[in-house]
């Protein structure tokens, strides 16, 4: 994968099956407010999650939540409690959505050049190895063998930190980090085999068929401010986790169809036709708590051939 996270103090919630309360508000915040100038009454909030069936309790321990994580802050002692999105989490939610709606739009250029991890550790380190191989995969590499990690690319530093962090403390670790070329990289023996490449044309192939119906309603406007709210967020939220698995690799590795093109124009269409009316919702819900909200609410429209996606209706995107 071509893409990191900025390094700060800012800790998103871990994405996960559905969608815990947390990381809904973490997706609402990132796609509707750009500003952390914004008052964000705590009531707006309980409003907002409660289109989405999230009880009043749940919501402010959600607020809690994700204010221990830096994602928000209070501002200042006022009850009932009034947050707003820190600097960090704005630059970080701009950043993530680039990343997830510029996804699959251009193929990623190629110049052959994997970079490879080995690593050799001792028997009593089972517990550094588990922790290693969660922070390769999250880092977009793929066990080839037992302990040799690969994914496409050139750059090595980000795995270099990661193998030095979690291996400096463990007497007897070894690691190396590699540029490598294979000779075959289609057969059986080669990187592309490393890659469950059907089971992602599946989820794709899913993707498409899941979202088919609401695509031809929204064309149709036949899509209320309520329903568009609603499903706008679970297309990115299934939209989003692409953009994290797919390894993106060269076309001549992938198979014959590939559905993504299929999928990402689905989740454009989705994404642009109902924005509008998704913010729309989000302020009629919140205004009663929030009579600033139509100043700050907007959304972010994805562009068919992207440079950098901007966020319409409210605040413009700076910086």
């Amino acid at each position: 994968m071509k893409f990191h996270e900025p390094a700060d103090d800012v800790r998103t919630p871990r994405a996960q099956a559905g969608s815990s309360p947390q990381h809904l508000l973490t997706t609402l915040l990132g796609e509707y407010l750009d500003s952390a100038e914004a008052d964000l009454p705590s009531m707006a909030v309980i409003a907002m999650l409660r289109e989405f069936g999230v009880s009043e309790p749940s919501a402010r321990a959600t607020l809690s939540r994700l204010v221990k994580r830096g994602l928000i802050a209070a501002r200042g002692n006022r009850r009932p409690p009034v947050y707003h999105l820190t600097p960090q989490a704005i630059a970080k939610h701009r950043s993530r959505m680039q990343h997830f709606l510029n996804f699959g739009a251009h193929p990623a250029p190629w110049t052959g050049e994997w970079l490879l991890a080995s690593f050799s550790l001792p028997s009593s380190g089972q517990a550094s190895r588990h922790a290693l191989r969660r922070s390769l995969s999250a880092l977009g590499f793929v066990g080839l063998y037992d302990s040799v990690w690969i994914r496409p690319g050139s750059d090595a530093a980000p795995v270099k930190e990661a193998l030095r962090a979690l291996l400096h403390h463990v007497e007897g670790a070894r690691w190396s980090v590699l540029h490598a070329r294979f000779d075959e990289e289609t057969g059986p023996h080669g990187p592309a085999a490393a890659y469950d490449l059907t089971a992602l044309a599946s989820a794709y192939s899913s993707f498409v068929q899941r979202y088919a119906e609401l695509r031809v309603a929204a064309r149709n406007g036949e899509v209320d401010g309520a329903r568009a709210l609603v499903a706008r967020t679970s297309a990115m939220d299934s939209w989003r986790k692409f953009a994290d698995v797919d390894p993106d690799l060269p076309a001549h590795l992938l198979p014959k169809p590939w559905p993504r093109q299929e999928a990402r124009e689905t989740f454009l269409d989705i994404h642009t036709m109902l924005g509008s009316l998704a913010q729309a919702r989000l302020v009629e819900v919140t205004t009663p708590h929030w009579p600033e909200a139509s100043s700050w609410i907007t959304h972010f429209q994805a562009s068919r051939n992207p440079s950098r996606p901007e966020p319409t209706g409210g605040r413009p995107l700076v910086g």
